[in-house]
């Protein structure tokens, strides 16, 4: 009969959001590049159209970077202030930049030149972005505490708002109409604009009862348009716009402010970036964190590209990092041209295979014999104190070397493999047994080998200071287990008396005021 290899016995672990399936996705982002600039990195924003390049903004320049490679493949450097936000219209062929001087620059991606220049606001831009609907058409929010839509071909200003009393730091179009406008500024409220009637429809935000709200960083409108995200402080409010601008939900996960949200590619998880070096992702469904990711520095801004392959952090320390996710080919977003090829081989596949041989013929297949592990070798030679010694290294899991401690002992082969050993063999077994005594999933077969050990080792022992320690080692921690056991045995039966006390009071009407 062949040698039948060891079983390693499978143990209930707890479960552990760190290893969910939603925790394995976000995990899967990793390899990150960190590129260092020269100031701290401002803005980031990929380009909706592929191969999704993405413009990073820090200092007087704005870099474009090519996803694959992550190298810089342009270099915009036409700026006398420091540029604080830089967008690429839809189809990726333009980008909008505003600067500290409160100058909007529009230039063209693969010539870098400048196509128009929008000269309206006094004070910094911190918004410059065009419209997803009116590709003509320009967003810009200014610390002049205006709001701007801009007409790009004539380059004249089609709307201004000036209802905020203070910086206006962060605005979007919404995506379901080019009429409707949202804005968050420092004085603490989230606007809805209408180009339409060219007035404000909608104040969200505002401080009652003489409350003090924390200054607006973002706004983030959903998709449909019917609800929207502001964060001010560490604090993310969701917004109801179809219920008049009601909060329904208030959000405190970031220990400082929160300075970035971002959508996924169907926006079913939301991502935030905060002063705190965390990125933290949201369950919309739910609005509760399922992944954490850290950061060295505090975040300023944080993007996901369009296809979900790379996730890309701005630092207030001039650090950018990006980290990327191996796209699965199963994936409904996976490259159209990685689509198309697929297809054009399967097309081109579509031929019956040559028959081999006469029609009479048959093939005999070979079945390859597995590799038995180095364990299972010993094992099947009856040299159990090498098996014993080959799964006390390091890379070996702990459930191999007591699924082999098991075997052993139904050899009835334990002793052969512990007999015949001077300290220094006797150490690692030791110290393994010292590791793994307070494991519920191992305490039983520990203590069955230490009474083995102890056994076959008691008329030798205080030869040796170093088994001595080690033993005396292993002693004190089986103590302190018991004790432990000890009061979780304690607590469970105070546990009990008061459930049962509870269920009693329950059944007879009692209540604790009658009590």
């Amino acid at each position: 009969m062949d040698y039948q290899p060891l079983v390693v016995k499978a143990h209930p672990r707890t479960a552990s959001k760190k290893h969910s399936s939603e925790s394995r996705h976000w995990r899967q982002f990793k390899h990150p590049v960190f590129v260092k600039e020269y100031a701290p990195v401002t803005s980031i924003h990929f380009s909706p159209s592929r191969p999704h390049r993405y413009a990073v903004t820090a200092a007087t320049r704005v870099q474009i970077y090519a996803p694959r490679t992550q190298k810089v493949t342009k270099t915009i450097s036409r700026f006398k202030e420091v540029v604080r936000s830089a967008s690429f219209r839809n189809d990726g062929k333009l980008l909008a930049a505003g600067d500290d001087s409160g100058l909007i620059q529009v230039f063209d991606v693969n010539s870098r030149a400048i196509l128009r220049t929008l000269d309206s606001h006094k004070q910094p831009v911190h918004v410059a972005r065009f419209s997803p609907l009116e590709p003509t058409q320009a967003l810009s929010c200014s610390d002049d505490t205006t709001v701007k839509i801009w007409d790009v071909s004539s380059q004249t200003v089609l709307n201004t708002f000036t209802d905020h009393s203070d910086y206006v730091r962060t605005g979007q179009v919404s995506p379901v109409s080019p009429y409707v406008i949202l804005t968050g500024s420092y004085d603490s409220t989230v606007r809805l604009y209408d180009t339409r009637s060219n007035v404000c429809e909608m104040v969200m935000g505002q401080s009652e009862q003489g409350s003090v709200h924390n200054p607006i960083e973002q706004v983030l409108m959903f998709p449909s348009g019917t609800v929207a995200l502001s964060s001010s402080g560490p604090i993310l409010r969701v917004w109801d716009i179809v219920a008049g601008g009601r909060c329904i939900r208030a959000l405190s996960n970031h220990q400082k402010t929160v300075t970035s949200l971002a959508f996924n590619a169907n926006a079913s998880r939301l991502l935030t970036g905060g002063l705190d070096h965390m990125v933290k992702v949201y369950d919309i469904s739910t609005y509760k964190v399922v992944h954490t990711m850290r950061y060295p520095a505090p975040l300023l801004c944080v993007s996901i590209s369009p296809d979900e392959t790379h996730i890309a952090a701005g630092m207030s320390d001039g650090t950018l990092s990006v980290r990327r996710r191996q796209l699965k080919v199963s994936e409904p977003s996976a490259s159209d041209l990685l689509t198309s090829a697929a297809t054009l081989r399967l097309v081109k596949n579509k031929t019956k295979p040559k028959a081999l041989g006469d029609e009479d013929e048959f093939r005999v297949e070979s079945k390859r014999s597995k590799r038995l592990k180095e364990y299972d070798r010993l094992l099947k030679n009856f040299k159990y104190s090498a098996a014993l010694d080959s799964v006390l290294r390091k890379q070996v899991p702990p459930a191999v070397t007591f699924s082999l401690i098991q075997e052993l002992i139904a050899r009835d082969g334990l002793r052969s493999a512990l007999s015949g050993r001077d300290d220094v063999l006797l150490e690692p077994i030791l110290r393994y047994l010292i590791k793994y005594v307070a494991d519920p999933r191992f305490g039983q077969t520990v203590c069955d080998v230490a009474a083995f050990l102890i056994d076959m080792y008691n008329p030798v022992l205080g030869q040796s200071p170093l088994m001595d320690t080690l033993f005396l080692r292993l002693q004190k921690k089986v103590t302190a287990e018991v004790r432990f056991q000890r009061t979780l045995l304690q607590t469970k039966g105070a546990l009990d008396m008061l459930f049962a006390s509870t269920a009693l009071s329950a059944s007879a009407g009692i209540t604790p005021s009658q009590k």
